[in-house]
């Protein structure tokens, strides 16, 4: 097992809300939802406040404020986000390059070796947490530990403004209490079925072989094998390579009229391809999603030989994609548009899909 590395988890509290919190006294104290209250609207983030009521991200608007009737709702700001996010980045780089963002409000760190030799993570943790509650107005919670695994999970554990180190000494005690929905690649489906098979807790999944796991759970078995001993050798990369661009529309009222969905496969095409213009990302496959009214959810994709730029291409292929899903049973609710497989672009002889591939 690797135990020289030091690695530290930042986490932003509540951060859409808490900055909406900061920017507005009025808002300060109170239930608050980043969103719309729309019959078909979903809450981005939510405030502490809020979450006392069972109010959560990702939830309706409308049950959200059947749970909460004086929920106050905000319509989110990304530009502000993103400022604050690159001010959070620029107090991380003071200490080491070796950054790692995976959201606007979340990173891990690296700080083995560090630009102020400071040698505990530890300190450096508290000290950047002190950092961006000084500097920027908001709360962080941070966890340390020697790999990315158990820090991200240590930032978790105390919640908000929490402090967490789990060191080598102490991981195998702390993963045995750990329940498994807190593992990387545990979701609500792969969670109900490890319950039928008896594992509950860290300790649980301890005690299953890795040819089990791997036979009742395929890859992310073997993942859950080495996380239950504290095995995680992921490097902290600080270029992630992005791995797809999508755009997507929940409507206010269900469609099933092409001409209307041709319309709005126009605006996200529009939207994706300003984005991969603006991230320098071309990828070779093109997907469109659809939710019918019943939330069913289907997928269709088309993937080029080399990578699409155009947007013409994409509305193209995105319209003759959607005629090959179903609209005589069920009305679209929500419609989405991605490219993946991905291509950066400057990459020596590189070609690019335009529309004369038709």
């Amino acid at each position: 097992m690797a135990t020289a590395r030091k690695i530290i988890h930042v986490d932003m509290d509540a951060f859409y809300a808490s900055v909406e919190q900061r920017d507005n006294e009025a808002y300060r104290g109170k239930p608050l939802a980043v969103g719309r209250p729309e019959l078909r609207g979903v809450v981005s983030a939510a405030s502490y406040e809020a979450r006392a009521y069972g109010v959560h991200s990702a939830m309706p608007s409308v049950t959200a404020m059947r749970k909460c009737p004086h929920l106050i709702f905000v319509t989110p700001r990304f530009d502000v986000y993103k400022d604050v996010s690159m001010q959070l980045r620029a107090i991380f780089l003071e200490y080491t390059d070796l950054v790692e963002p995976l959201a606007l409000d979340e990173a891990f760190l690296d700080v083995t070796q560090n630009h102020k030799n400071i040698p505990s993570a530890t300190i450096i943790a508290k000290e950047i947490q002190r950092r961006i509650y000084a500097e920027v107005g908001l709360r962080a919670s941070a966890g340390v530990s020697y790999n990315k695994f158990l820090a991200k999970i240590a930032s978790d554990y105390k919640k908000p403004n929490g402090f967490f180190a789990v060191l080598p000494q102490d991981a195998e005690k702390f993963i045995e209490t750990l329940k498994i929905e807190q593992f990387f690649g545990v979701g609500k489906v792969t969670a109900e079925r490890m319950h039928r098979y008896g594992i509950f807790t860290g300790k649980d999944l301890r005690q299953r072989s890795e040819v089990d796991l791997v036979r009742l759970f395929g890859k992310v078995g073997r993942t859950l094998y080495e996380q239950a001993r504290g095995v995680d050798l992921r490097e902290v990369t600080p270029n992630r390579i992005t791995k797809s661009i999508s755009a997507e529309s929940t409507f206010l009222q269900d469609k099933d009229s092409l001409v209307l969905l041709d319309v709005e496969l126009y605006h996200l095409a529009n939207e994706v391809t300003q984005r991969m213009k603006d991230e320098a990302f071309y990828g070779k496959t093109i997907t469109v999603k659809v939710k019918y009214a019943n939330f069913k959810q289907v997928t269709r994709s088309r993937t080029f030989p080399d990578k699409v730029i155009d947007f013409r291409l994409l509305w193209a292929v995105a319209k003759e994609l959607l005629r090959q899903v179903s609209l005589s049973q069920q009305k679209v609710r929500l419609l989405g548009l991605g490219v993946s497989n991905v291509g950066v672009a400057g990459e020596p002889e590189q070609k690019y899909a335009q529309l004369d591939l038709f």
